[in-house]
Protein backbone atom coordinates (compact mmCIF):
# COMPACT_ATOMS: atom_id res chain seq x y z
CA UNK A 1 0.00 0.00 0.00
CA UNK A 2 1.30 3.46 -0.89
CA UNK A 3 1.88 5.89 1.97
CA UNK A 4 1.78 9.68 2.08
CA UNK A 5 2.56 12.27 4.72
CA UNK A 6 0.41 15.36 5.15
CA UNK A 7 2.38 18.19 6.74
CA UNK A 8 0.71 21.26 8.22
CA UNK A 9 2.68 24.26 9.37
CA UNK A 10 2.21 27.13 11.80
CA UNK A 11 -1.22 28.16 13.04
CA UNK A 12 -3.01 25.39 11.19
CA UNK A 13 -3.72 23.79 14.56
CA UNK A 14 -6.12 26.75 14.99
CA UNK A 15 -8.12 25.88 11.88
CA UNK A 16 -11.82 26.24 12.62
CA UNK A 17 -11.14 29.03 15.14
CA UNK A 18 -8.72 31.32 13.32
CA UNK A 19 -10.29 33.52 10.64
CA UNK A 20 -13.19 31.19 9.78
CA UNK A 21 -14.11 33.50 6.88
CA UNK A 22 -10.86 32.47 5.19
CA UNK A 23 -10.30 28.97 6.48
CA UNK A 24 -13.76 27.67 7.37
CA UNK A 25 -15.24 26.36 10.59
CA UNK A 26 -13.93 22.79 10.51
CA UNK A 27 -11.03 21.85 12.73
CA UNK A 28 -7.82 20.37 11.40
CA UNK A 29 -8.77 17.14 13.16
CA UNK A 30 -12.05 16.89 11.23
CA UNK A 31 -10.29 17.69 7.95
CA UNK A 32 -7.73 14.98 8.71
CA UNK A 33 -10.52 12.49 9.47
CA UNK A 34 -12.12 13.18 6.08
CA UNK A 35 -8.73 12.82 4.37
CA UNK A 36 -8.06 9.52 6.14
CA UNK A 37 -11.41 8.16 5.00
CA UNK A 38 -10.86 9.27 1.40
CA UNK A 39 -7.30 7.89 1.40
CA UNK A 40 -8.52 4.49 2.63
CA UNK A 41 -11.03 4.42 -0.23
CA UNK A 42 -8.08 4.90 -2.61
CA UNK A 43 -5.95 2.27 -0.85
CA UNK A 44 -3.47 4.88 0.41
CA UNK A 45 -2.04 4.98 3.91
CA UNK A 46 -1.95 8.55 5.23
CA UNK A 47 -0.11 10.05 8.20
CA UNK A 48 -0.52 13.56 9.59
CA UNK A 49 1.95 15.99 11.12
CA UNK A 50 1.44 19.55 12.33
CA UNK A 51 3.98 21.85 13.93
CA UNK A 52 4.44 25.54 14.54
CA UNK A 53 8.24 25.03 14.49
CA UNK A 54 10.24 25.15 11.28
CA UNK A 55 12.90 22.70 12.45
CA UNK A 56 10.33 20.09 13.47
CA UNK A 57 8.70 20.34 10.04
CA UNK A 58 12.08 19.88 8.36
CA UNK A 59 12.92 16.88 10.54
CA UNK A 60 9.59 15.25 9.69
CA UNK A 61 10.06 15.86 5.96
CA UNK A 62 13.45 14.12 6.23
CA UNK A 63 11.62 10.93 7.27
CA UNK A 64 10.05 10.85 3.82
CA UNK A 65 13.07 9.07 2.34
CA UNK A 66 12.33 5.78 4.09
CA UNK A 67 8.76 5.99 5.29
CA UNK A 68 6.60 7.61 2.58
CA UNK A 69 5.96 7.60 -1.16
CA UNK A 70 4.89 11.25 -1.36
CA UNK A 71 3.55 14.19 0.56
CA UNK A 72 1.06 17.01 0.79
CA UNK A 73 2.26 20.19 2.48
CA UNK A 74 0.54 23.28 3.76
CA UNK A 75 3.49 25.13 5.22
CA UNK A 76 1.35 28.11 6.23
CA UNK A 77 3.34 31.32 6.43
CA UNK A 78 6.58 29.35 5.94
CA UNK A 79 5.49 28.84 2.33
CA UNK A 80 6.46 32.42 1.59
CA UNK A 81 9.97 32.54 3.03
CA UNK A 82 11.32 29.22 4.34
CA UNK A 83 14.09 28.18 2.02
CA UNK A 84 14.99 25.55 4.63
CA UNK A 85 11.61 23.80 4.20
CA UNK A 86 11.92 24.22 0.42
CA UNK A 87 15.32 22.54 0.50
CA UNK A 88 13.99 19.68 2.67
CA UNK A 89 11.12 19.04 0.23
CA UNK A 90 13.58 19.06 -2.66
CA UNK A 91 16.12 16.84 -0.87
CA UNK A 92 13.83 13.89 -0.19
CA UNK A 93 13.14 13.34 -3.90
CA UNK A 94 9.49 12.41 -3.35
CA UNK A 95 6.50 14.08 -5.04
CA UNK A 96 4.76 16.78 -3.02
CA UNK A 97 1.59 18.75 -3.64
CA UNK A 98 1.50 22.18 -1.99
CA UNK A 99 -1.85 23.14 -0.46
CA UNK A 100 -3.40 26.41 0.66
CA UNK A 101 -6.95 26.63 1.94
CA UNK A 102 -7.26 30.27 0.88
CA UNK A 103 -6.51 31.71 -2.55
CA UNK A 104 -3.06 33.12 -1.79
CA UNK A 105 -3.11 35.05 -5.07
CA UNK A 106 -6.12 37.09 -3.92
CA UNK A 107 -4.56 38.00 -0.56
CA UNK A 108 -1.79 40.29 0.66
CA UNK A 109 1.16 40.81 -1.66
CA UNK A 110 3.60 38.89 0.56
CA UNK A 111 1.36 35.78 0.37
CA UNK A 112 1.29 35.71 -3.43
CA UNK A 113 4.67 34.03 -3.79
CA UNK A 114 5.64 30.63 -2.44
CA UNK A 115 9.26 29.54 -2.35
CA UNK A 116 8.08 25.93 -1.94
CA UNK A 117 5.97 25.74 -5.13
CA UNK A 118 8.97 25.34 -7.43
CA UNK A 119 9.95 22.02 -5.83
CA UNK A 120 6.42 20.60 -5.70
CA UNK A 121 4.64 18.65 -8.43
CA UNK A 122 1.65 20.98 -8.15
CA UNK A 123 -0.25 23.53 -6.08
CA UNK A 124 -3.89 23.53 -4.97
CA UNK A 125 -5.16 26.78 -3.46
CA UNK A 126 -8.42 28.48 -2.68
CA UNK A 127 -10.83 25.60 -2.09
CA UNK A 128 -10.85 25.56 1.70
CA UNK A 129 -10.72 22.07 3.19
CA UNK A 130 -11.34 20.64 -0.27
CA UNK A 131 -7.87 21.83 -1.29
CA UNK A 132 -6.53 18.85 0.68
CA UNK A 133 -8.95 16.43 -0.99
CA UNK A 134 -7.98 17.71 -4.42
CA UNK A 135 -4.30 17.30 -3.53
CA UNK A 136 -4.96 13.73 -2.36
CA UNK A 137 -6.65 12.99 -5.68
CA UNK A 138 -3.69 14.50 -7.57
CA UNK A 139 -0.92 12.76 -5.67
CA UNK A 140 -2.29 9.25 -6.09
CA UNK A 141 -1.10 9.23 -9.71
CA UNK A 142 2.37 10.50 -8.73
CA UNK A 143 3.28 7.90 -6.12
Amino acid sequence: MKSILIVNGPNLNLTGKREPGLYGNETLESINAALKKKAEEQNINVSFFQSNCEGEIIDKIHTMTEDYDGGIINAGAYSHYSYAIRDAVSAVKKPFIEVHMSNIYAREEFRRHSVISAVCAGVVAGFGKDSYLLALYAIKDLI
